[in-house]
């Protein structure tokens, strides 16, 4: 491998291949040397070094290193596509591979940020995306004017090919001077007026790859001198494992070894992201089913220590029993938010408290003989990833290697590090795509660690991927969540003041009242409070649109109760509401455009509304849904209206509205991660349900797009309204009121 120490300001690297190609970026390294899988290499006429930003090889092929994940949201060809607008390529000769992890470490992370999370790869990497594409071609302009005797201006660029009055050229012919070429100043960018392959709908270049299966997922690794580990891990989480016999299994077929999880005790924080291995064991063998046999074969013992009396009942319970103390918020301020989790649990007896306040909500609810009051809770929930967690690691003297799909690469260099001991410069990561992100593959990196601190005992490449059970039992979930509301309303019918007071068992301070201590609209006067209570041993992280989904079901539902009380057509409610906000004004005139949204409909139909802002973008779903006189429940169509301000491709925008939908349809109807005696009881799909494929809604997407400087994300913004909308859908149909999912615990039967 070859290394040049080069600044962060020096963006030509002069490297050429034979017969011409030109190599943009900082740093170079072996192509070679590189990416291992096949489908990563989209040509094959590299030269004798790659860039980690653009390459251009003789043949005019134009390869893009790729700093993002793709894990279905189709960032494989919305980021290229914003590179190509810029650079006036041929889209046909436009390819993309993963960028080199150990590179971006040993190098000041190059690309800023891998991480893919928070529906940002477009909104934070567009103007970085541009700048480059537009770098590139002003070079190449500059070259080919200085061969033909010309002004650059008078150069002009279209589909790879340079030209200037009768001279023609191809991007490829002027590669290698044009990377000799240092610019006096960054060319501007262009603007979306200005755009004419981004804003249009472009095929996805990853699809080939899934369909002819070519595309490499973390289950899909075969190295030399492999072996597979399969895990048992202690049900009730982070709990002691009391004793295992090997000697039962030793001689069985193909078994190697046992290693022991021993988790750090320092690290046993069930917050996302902090928790070490859980204790357990696991069984170590050339096939991943005699390890897998041998496991279940072999004599384990478990202790519940302190946790084994946790349920789900007892969760609810004890988030219930915090919402009920008068007060309990009022002890401090929202100044606490410095405040230790230690200060504040000595302070107060829970472990976070926060309140914010305007006017004086209290004191006008207390006074009030007409509040609208309603309590609202959700579930533990899985990210039922089709993918399960895993990774292959092969640790050695030098070096490690690790094979597998995250959200965050750089991450888990830090987790691989810690564990072998090694420099974070001696880690290398091999990306894989990911089989669903959601949350699920982002900075707690269980599957990376538990690889890795078993290959680190074995000293082999071990390859270990969790059963379905052990992935829904193991990982990190979406906690529960419980809020009171309550509310007065003026003599306009409009609401005059708003409380809410939001508890979550173990799980990051802000998202307990994410988008219910922020909600847009024109109250008045407004408290809210949130709490964090250390009921459960399940670790907490993120979940798709985390917070906003799990929050926007509550809070979305309570307005169109006050709305109701108030005597107003939920819809003209919230554009009254939201006078404040042109872009919410612009998508709730769409749906109302639409003619989506209704209340004259017969008993047993019903259309509900929902409408959340999350990472950037608007979005308002209206769910039609019928019910029998049974309760049958069906989702008939959701219609959903979005704003990110701009989009780069809009089958790939619509594809993700979808995919939202479906998500979060499937995460109210049926899904719940059930607990008791501190394990989860609900760990496989037979008991955590999601929607099959007859359940999908007809499904109308419409951009309503407010221009500007907005540019949202895509990937989650959709999920938030949708719970809401179906509950309040539900509510028009059979007048009764879901406030918890899901919702096939209800008896919906109508009469």
């Amino acid at each position: 491998m070859t290394h040049m120490e080069l600044t962060r300001r020096s963006f030509v690297v002069t490297s050429a291949a034979a017969g011409g190609g030109m190599l943009l970026g900082i740093g170079v390294t072996s192509a070679a040397g590189i990416n291992a899988q096949p489908w990563m290499s989209p040509t094959d006429k590299d030269g004798t070094a790659i860039s980690h930003w653009i390459s251009i090889d003789p043949e005019g092929v134009v390869t893009m290193q790729q700093a993002k994940q793709e894990m279905g949201q189709g960032t494989f060809t919305g980021l290229p596509q914003i590179l190509a607008e810029e650079m006036h390529v041929d889209w046909n000769m436009v390819r993309v591979q993963y960028a080199n992890v150990n590179h971006h470490v040993r190098n000041d992370n190059l690309w800023g940020s891998m991480g893919t999370y928070g529906s940002i790869s477009t909104r934070r990497s567009r103007v970085m995306l541009q700048q480059a594409g537009a770098s590139v071609r002003e070079r190449l302009k500059a070259a080919a004017a200085a061969a033909w005797g010309v002004d650059a201006s008078a150069v002009a660029a279209k589909d790879s090919v340079l030209s200037s009055g009768s001279n023609t050229g191809t991007f490829a012919e002027f590669a290698t001077a044009a990377a000799q070429i240092t610019l006096a100043e960054e060319p501007a960018i262009k603007t979306p007026d200005q755009f004419t392959l981004m804003g249009t709908s472009i095929a996805r270049l990853d699809t080939p790859l899934k369909v002819n299966g070519s595309a490499m997922y973390s289950i899909d690794t075969r190295v030399p001198g492999m072996v597979y580990a399969a895990v048992s891990s202690n049900p009730v989480q982070w709990q002691p494992l009391e004793s295992y016999d090997f000697s039962a299994v030793a001689d069985r077929p193909g078994v190697i070894a046992a290693v022991e999880l021993v988790p750090n005790p320092d690290k046993m924080d069930f917050r996302q992201g902090r928790g070490d291995i859980r204790p357990g064991v696991a069984i170590v063998a050339d096939t991943w089913y005699r390890a897998k046999t041998a496991l279940d074969l072999m004599p384990i013992s478990y202790s519940s220590g302190t946790r084994g009396d946790v349920s789900t009942d007892s969760i609810y319970a004890a988030m219930y029993d915090q919402i009920n103390k008068p007060g309990f918020a009022t002890e401090v301020k929202a100044s606490s938010r410095g405040t230790t989790d230690a200060e504040l649990a000595a302070r107060t007896g829970i472990n976070y408290l926060g309140t914010e306040a305007t006017g004086d909500a209290l004191g006008i609810i207390a006074g009030s003989s007409n509040v609208v009051s309603a309590d609202y809770h959700r579930p533990y929930q899985a990210h039922a990833r089709m993918e399960v967690s895993g990774a292959t690691i092969s640790v050695t003297e030098n070096r490690v290697d690790a094979w597998l799909g995250s959200q965050n690469p750089p991450s888990d260099v830090n987790i691989v590090a810690g564990i072998t001991g090694h420099d974070v410069n001696d880690i290398y990561v091999h990306n894989n795509f990911l089989g669903g992100g959601f949350g699920g593959s982002g900075p707690a990196g269980m599957g990376t660690k538990t690889a890795t601190y078993i290959a680190n005992q074995i000293g082999l490449p071990v390859k270990m991927h969790w059963s379905r059970e052990g992935d829904l039992s193991q990982n990190f979930h979406r906690p529960a969540n419980a809020t009171r509301f309550q509310g007065v309303n003026g003599p306009d019918g409009l609401p005059l003041a708003m409380f809410t007071r939001s508890v979550n068992p173990s799980l990051e301070h802000d998202r307990a009242g994410n988008r219910i201590t922020d909600h847009p609209y024109s109250i008045p006067n407004r408290h809210h409070e949130v709490a964090i209570i250390d009921s459960s041993n399940i670790g907490g992280t993120h979940h798709r649109a985390p917070g906003s989904a799990q929050n926007g079901f509550m809070i979305e539902q309570f307005v169109d109760e006050m709305a109701l009380a108030g005597g107003w057509d939920p819809l003209e409610w919230r554009l009254e509401l939201t006078k404040h906000r042109p872009d919410m004004q612009l998508v709730l005139n769409a749906i109302k455009d639409s003619g989506a949204f209704t209340t004259d409909l017969p008993k047993g139909e019903g259309t509900g509304l929902g409408m959340i802002e999350s990472h950037g973008t608007l979005g308002v779903t209206v769910a039609h849904v019928t019910v029998s006189r049974r309760g049958q429940l069906r989702i008939e169509k959701v219609t959903m209206a979005y704003d990110c301000g701009h989009v780069v491709n809009p089958t790939s925008c619509k594809e993700q509205m979808e995919s939202c939908i479906t998500w979060e349809q499937a995460h109210t109807v049926t899904a719940e991660i059930y607990i008791e005696g501190g394990r989860i009881t609900s760990d496989n799909f037979d008991t955590y349900k999601l929607s099959r494929i007859g359940d999908t809604p007809e499904i109308e997407v419409i951009a309503a797009l407010s221009g500007g400087d907005k540019w949202g994300g895509m990937g989650e913004p959709g999920s938030p309204p949708v719970a809401a909308s179906i509950g309040n859908a539900i509510f028009f149909a059979t007048g009764k009121r879901i406030r918890s999912t899901p919702i096939s615990s209800y008896d919906l039967s109508w009469s």
